[in-house]
């Protein structure tokens, strides 16, 4: 059975048009399945107190990629944040880079990741514009003071010349000055013993000075009558 020029034609063009639609076929899954740079992210977030720039990777095949973050300055490198592997997922992998960033600054990521990608996050990473942390302490409130009416209110003692201080006593002695004796009219007992001793007289001073009297006139009499006798006798 002969095959016409026909049939033949149709059947050529049949296969290329296949073998075209399952080239373009694979080229598809193949750029589904290709590492790409629109699986990157990157921020700037606070961990606490300081700052972090994070990368998620969300490549669904895994391919291995080197992530790079330099910190930009006008448009160019300034110093190299660094450098880490990582492995992407569908669900997305992060990796965190420890940076103490300042507000509103900018960082370029660049992503090299086999033959696939080799290129920047576009576009830059902008900080936000509040720090993580200020560096200004709280001010403390001043300490509370009496309002200054009370303190005109009450009077400074002034210190006249009556009120001068009298200088202290030394050691040993009674800083209390001696009492003043107290004059008194009536003897002490002590006192009316030693008057009586001195001048002789006591409760039995009456009854010695009469026996003493008495003594002393029969003394005179004695002596009187012995000169009157002896002048009797001489006139005899």
């Amino acid at each position: 059975m002969s095959i016409s020029r026909r049939t033949a034609r149709s059947s050529v063009r049949a296969l290329g048009v296949a073998a075209a639609s399952a080239a373009l076929a694979l080229s598809a899954a193949g750029n589904a399945l290709a590492c790409d740079i629109s699986e990157f992210s990157a921020a700037a977030i606070c961990d606490g107190s300081k700052g972090v720039i994070t990368v998620t990777d969300k490549d669904p095949t895994g391919v291995s990629a080197t992530v790079t973050v330099y910190l930009e300055n006008n448009g160019a490198d300034e110093r190299l944040v660094g450098s880490q592997e990582v492995k992407g997922s569908r669900e997305g992998v992060t990796i965190t880079f420890e940076e103490d960033w300042q507000p509103n600054a900018e960082y370029r990521v660049h992503v090299k990741a086999g033959d696939q990608v080799d290129e920047d996050i576009k576009p830059n990473l902008v900080t936000p514009s509040t720090a993580c942390r200020t560096d200004t302490p709280t001010p403390t409130p001043p300490e509370s003071t009496p309002p200054a009416e009370s303190e005109s209110a009450t009077p400074t003692p002034t210190q006249t010349p009556a009120q001068t201080p009298t200088p202290s006593a030394p050691e040993g002695s009674s800083s209390a000055p001696a009492p003043a004796e107290s004059v008194s009219n009536a003897p002490s007992p002590a006192a009316g013993e030693s008057n009586l001793a001195e001048t002789g007289a006591s409760s039995s001073t009456g009854m010695i000075a009469g026996i003493a009297g008495a003594l002393v006139v029969v003394g005179g009499g004695s002596v009187f009558l012995g000169f009157r006798r002896r002048g009797t006798g001489e006139g005899r």
